[in-house]
């Protein structure tokens, strides 16, 4: 019978968790990951009287970019830029979105 000289599996037992945060870590795209969660959790995050008025959202370079369809809307988040970055850095790693554009 044949008895492998060297285990072939890592002896290490992780979590399903563990193990994606390591797969993210090795491929180097965990911040693209993060920056893929911000975007997809805009609806959740701001509600969905602003979701249904944003037409456009995307992360550039630390800078979440968001176009809205209402003139008041943008003015409105605008002033309240700081509110949604700690609402946005809160939720997620601090870092992540650094500046809100609202085109």
């Amino acid at each position: 019978m044949f008895k492998p000289t060297k285990p072939l599996r890592n002896s290490k037992i992780s979590t399903a968790s563990e193990a994606f945060k390591e797969f993210l870590n090795v491929y180097n795209i965990q911040d693209k990951f993060e920056e893929t969660r911000v975007v997809s959790s805009w609806a959740k995050l701001m509600g969905q009287p602003i979701a249904k008025r944003t037409q456009k959202i995307y992360i550039k370079d630390g800078r979440l970019f968001v176009k809205l369809s209402s003139a008041p809307l943008k003015h409105e988040l605008n002033l309240s830029k700081s509110k949604i970055l700690d609402l946005i850095n809160g939720k997620f790693r601090k870092g992540i979105v650094e500046d809100i554009i609202f085109l």
